[in-house]
């Protein structure tokens, strides 16, 4: 019986012969050691970040999962994947759906797919990120690094910080606000901290944070009782809509609460809803672009893309 080892080398040669490629090279990631191909041609992306990335480094993937709560694309990618094959949902990929496709080389993340890398190894090279939070930087490095593309993504990056840089001196002391951060989610609502992809957007920029969430971790859940604590100079604000409207009314209950209405940046009018999609779901290099546009709107700067 072939062992699932030597199954994997001998897809991985199949692979590489039909493409025509004759080298290939080694790349280190959260998983181990991974041989893939030098130009990678049809690759699969398991999370809506490393999809969104791989358009960003010009590469339109073969295979990617469902956008979360999209049909079956974020708008703002949607007309790039209008060949790509849907392999599921980011939290339950299709195994037989994604060996069909005849990838040669996936793209995954270790805190979702984890039990199935041996799998998915099985069928062509896998190449891990360990999450996807406020490490989305790093994560387009792997990426870039798997399919061949680091320069790329060393411009892109450049550009993103070029962005960042024009929009800090154009806020002048503004930013140092306070900006809080707060998801609504039928049945539970989060404040959002430092470490998650919105919270690395505000510290990229420079902008200060309410104490409550001037910390590290991705975010923790928030009741009524504690609604003071988003106080700031601004508050942004996203909902995580499936469709039935729960988060939205979420959002409603809250803002109608006796105790919204004792925050000084409520009385201010500074509260913003801003996309759930752009600041907390999608979470790769082209969300970030829209999150600064976001933060040009609200504050009536100039727009700093090329």
């Amino acid at each position: 019986m072939i062992s699932r080892r030597l199954f994997s080398l001998l897809a991985f040669l199949s692979v590489l012969s039909a493409s025509g490629l004759a080298t290939a090279r080694d790349v280190t990631h959260v998983m181990g050691v991974t041989t893939v191909p030098d130009r990678p041609m049809r690759v699969v992306a398991l999370t809506n970040e490393a999809t969104e990335d791989l358009l960003a480094l010009g590469i339109v993937p073969v295979g990617a999962v469902r956008s979360a709560n999209a049909a079956p694309w974020f708008d703002h990618i949607a007309d790039q994947l209008s060949q790509t094959t849907l392999v599921g949902e980011e939290l339950a990929p299709e195994l037989e759906t994604i060996a069909a496709l005849e990838p040669d080389l996936i793209l995954g993340n270790k805190k979702r797919h984890e039990k199935i890398y041996d799998q998915l190894s099985a069928i062509a090279p896998t190449v891990f990120v360990e999450n996807v939070t406020g490490q989305w930087k790093a994560n387009i490095e792997v990426y870039a690094e798997a399919v061949g593309k680091t320069q790329e993504a060393e411009a892109a990056l450049a550009d993103y910080m070029r962005r960042v840089d024009a929009l800090r001196a154009a806020l002048g002391e503004r930013v140092d606000e306070e900006v809080g951060l707060v998801r609504f989610i039928a049945g539970q609502n989060y404040a959002y901290n430092n470490d998650s992809f919105s919270g690395s957007i505000l510290r990229d920029i420079g902008f200060a944070r309410p104490v409550a969430q001037d910390k590290p971790g991705l975010a923790e859940p928030i009741t009524k009782e504690r609604i003071p604590e988003l106080d700031g100079d601004r508050l942004l604000y996203f909902s995580y809509e499936t469709g039935d409207g729960l988060a939205l009314q979420e959002a409603e209950t809250w803002m109608s609460d006796p105790l919204w209405d004792t925050m000084a940046v409520a009385r201010a009018e500074h509260v913003h809803g801003v996309s759930d999609t752009v600041w907390a779901t999608a979470g790769g290099i082209m969300a970030a672009h829209l999150a600064l546009d976001d933060v040009e709107r609200i504050y009536g700067i100039a727009s700093t893309r090329r």
